[in-house]
């Protein structure tokens, strides 16, 4: 398998305080990443380098082959798809509109820009793929939260990217659109079977069955990373989230519960 991303010895800075040390991460086309850990471990800051769109303190950061500081930044990000649940769309976009964007990588529709008949087909390929081939005129304001987040997967796919982040996607969702969603995500592993992934959660059930790395990481430290059945386990979570906490693997998806304290 070919490299898609690789961070060695990041460290990154704010305001004089290191946030985070010493990030080392591979991942390879048709690996399927989770970043785990607590708020405010780092997680957020780690896909920003997967996204080209943080640089950083020290250390290197090579996405797609391109060496961050040494390439284009705009050209690079078109070979990225982003799906983040907070995305700041205002309009009254239908869902074909808002896969179609995912070809000009802006959150509105281009003024005098028009789809070619290939991107049109793209878009309502996706559209069906991720289970919205009969709500493809349904608009922005009035979607479901679920029907956004499948939205967004579709428009991040739309140029054909090699390397898919998904940043915490199922927020704001009910347990039946999370599944749903997660459904969605499980699908890529078997239709874009090359497609590299990142995906950030501090919710053990928001795992995908497709996942097959993690990282799991607290304090802006890697605690540990690798296949996902290796890191993934009741000691590692219960020191990065400070708490016993017992995991489980089931039917191909995990769970986390806090240990019962023996009463005395």
């Amino acid at each position: 398998m070919t490299g898609v991303l690789r961070l060695d010895g990041v460290t990154f800075r704010r305001n004089g305080i290191e946030i985070l040390h010493g990030i080392d991460l591979e991942v390879r086309a048709g690996e399927h990443w989770a970043l785990l850990g607590p708020n405010g471990a780092g997680k957020s800051t780690i896909l920003g380098f997967c996204g080209a769109q943080t640089h950083p303190t020290s250390g290197s950061v090579d996405v797609l082959g391109k060496r961050l500081g040494r390439v284009e930044l705009q050209e690079l990000r078109r070979h990225i798809g982003h799906v983040n649940p907070r995305h700041p769309l205002r309009s009254d976009l239908t869902v074909l509109d808002v896969v179609l964007t995912g070809f000009t990588g802006t959150i509105e529709r281009m003024m005098r820009w028009a789809p070619s008949a290939e991107q049109v087909a793209r878009a309502q390929e996706l559209i069906a793929m991720v289970g919205l081939d009969d709500r493809a005129e349904v608009h922005w304001p009035t979607m479901s939260q679920g029907e956004r987040g499948r939205s967004l997967i579709a428009r991040a796919l739309a140029p054909a990217p090699e390397l898919l982040l998904l940043d915490e996607p199922t927020t704001g969702l009910d347990v039946a659109a999370r599944e749903q969603l997660l459904e969605t995500i499980d699908d890529l592993s078997r239709t874009e079977p090359e497609l590299a992934s990142v995906l950030v959660t501090h919710h053990l059930e928001e795992l995908p069955e497709s996942t097959t790395h993690a990282m799991v990481i607290a304090d802006g430290r890697v605690l540990a990373t690798g296949a996902v059945g290796d890191v993934v386990t009741s000691e590692t979570i219960s020191a990065a989230f400070r708490h016993p906490i017992d995991v489980a693997h089931h039917g191909g998806r995990w769970s986390a519960r806090a240990r019962r304290r023996l009463a005395v």
